[in-house]
Formats: C-alpha cells, sequence, structure tokens
C-alpha cells in the first residue's frame, strides 16, 4: 500500500508540478499516511530535471505548509477552549484530568507559543499536530502564519534541495529512510510519554488517589436544561 502511495505521489508531481507538490503538502497536514519525506526530497529531483525551478519548488510547499496548517488551526479554535473545558468537566475524570491540567497546560503553551510552533514545524509527526494547541488558544492568526511559514521554510527547505543534490537513480530516496529513523525517534518519545501519563495517572499509588478524588468531585447532572457552570 505504501508503495502504491508512494508511486502515486510521484505521479501528482510529475504531472502537476508546482501545484501538485502545494497539494500534497497541504493533504499531509490532514492526512499524515501522504509522506513528506517523499513528496519534497522527489520535488527538488523534478527541479534537478528543469522541470521546474528549486526556489519554486520550496516556495510552493510552503504555501501548501500553510495552507494545510490554517485548516487545522480553523478546526481547532472552532471547537475552542469553552467546548474542550466542558468536555473535561463532564467527561476529564475518565482521562484523569481535571480542569486544573487543563489551565496548566494553557498557561505552559502560551509562554513557549512561538517557539512550539517554530519547532514543531521542523519535527516529523508533530508538524501537523503543533496548528492544533494553537487553534484551541486562538493565538493570533498573524503570529501563527509568520512563524508556521518561518518553521515550513526551513524542512522544506532541507529536504527539496537534498533531493536536488542526490538527483536521479533513487539516491534520493535514502531521505526516506533518514527521515523513517527520525520518526522512530518521535515515535519512541510519543510512546514514552503516553506510558508515563498511564503510569502516573491509572497506576501509581498518586493516580489510585487522584482517581478516587476525582471519583467524589465528579459531576452532577443538573435539571433537564439546567446550564452547567462551564457551559454559562
Amino acid at each position: 500500500m505504501l508503495l502504491d502511495l508512494t508511486d502515486w505521489v510521484i505521479d501528482v508531481i510529475d504531472a502537476m508540478s508546482y501545484l501538485g507538490v502545494a497539494l500534497l503538502v497541504a493533504l499531509e497536514n490532514l492526512f499524515p499516511p501522504i509522506p513528506s519525506e517523499i513528496v519534497l526530497p522527489f520535488a527538488g529531483v523534478v527541479a534537478r530535471r528543469g522541470g521546474a525551478t528549486l526556489p519554486g519548488m520550496i516556495a510552493a510547499a510552503t504555501v501548501g505548509s500553510l495552507v494545510g496548517a490554517l485548516v487545522l488551526y480553523g478546526i481547532a479554535a472552532a471547537i475552542g477552549p469553552e467546548r474542550l473545558r466542558a468536555f473535561v468537566a463532564r467527561h476529564g475524570r475518565w482521562f484523569r484530568l481535571t480542569l486544573e491540567d487543563i489551565e496548566r497546560a494553557e498557561r505552559w503553551f502560551d509562554r513557549r507559543a512561538i517557539v512550539a510552533v517554530l519547532v514543531g514545524r521542523c519535527v516529523p509527526l508533530i508538524r501537523s499536530l503543533v496548528s492544533i494547541p494553537a487553534g484551541f488558544r486562538r493565538m493570533p492568526l498573524g503570529v501563527f502564519v509568520v512563524y508556521t511559514v518561518i518553521g515550513s521554510l526551513i524542512w522544506n527547505t532541507g529536504l527539496v534541495t537534498a533531493g536536488y543534490v542526490l538527483g536521479e537513480e533513487d539516491r534520493w530516496r535514502r531521505i526516506e529512510d533518514v527521515m523513517s529513523w527520525a520518526q522512530y525517534v518521535v515515535v519512541a518519545g510519543i510512546l514514552a510519554a503516553i506510558g508515563w501519563y498511564v503510569w502516573s495517572r491509572f497506576v501509581s499509588p498518586e493516580g489510585r488517589r487522584r482517581a478516587r478524588d476525582l471519583g467524589a468531585v465528579a459531576p452532577v447532572e443538573g435539571p433537564p436544561g439546567e446550564r452547567s457552570p462551564v457551559e454559562r
């Protein structure tokens, strides 16, 4: 299946050049199975062949990155912090989450929003996800756009240029192998974070005590039609 997807990506870029790269990169933000480690280096290969220019391919990829990021930002912003808080107030005890946890996370992101977006756009797998907390917190759109463009430009320039330098004869596919290892590192970090969360919130003595406390303060449903304080 992955091989078929790779062949399809190559066919799209061959046929549509700049537009194909922009569309694929935008889709990659929304549909992660589309591999940017194929899209971007092959865009460089096409530029080396003379079918496009290197700066043009980098620009097309960056436009696509921005469009995809704005879609995710817009979805998260439409949901907004109020709905997120209402969900946690009603169902957070099942995830060992409280409104205080959400407020702490919000404060952390607000202090580091620019760095999170800028660096996050250069990290495999995280590149798309960083738009979601930015949208939830409704980070100023102009600031989000500027740092999304800068981070995406760095990432795109590196991979497109690598494909341009390596050129034909499938040497550019070596980039996929390198990026696969980078993704494994990121996945390992994510799994470690999930494992720590499960241990600290569900397994450890402190986590079990927290679960009992959350059960004791679980929200009580009011009369039909009455809204909870979070929803008011």
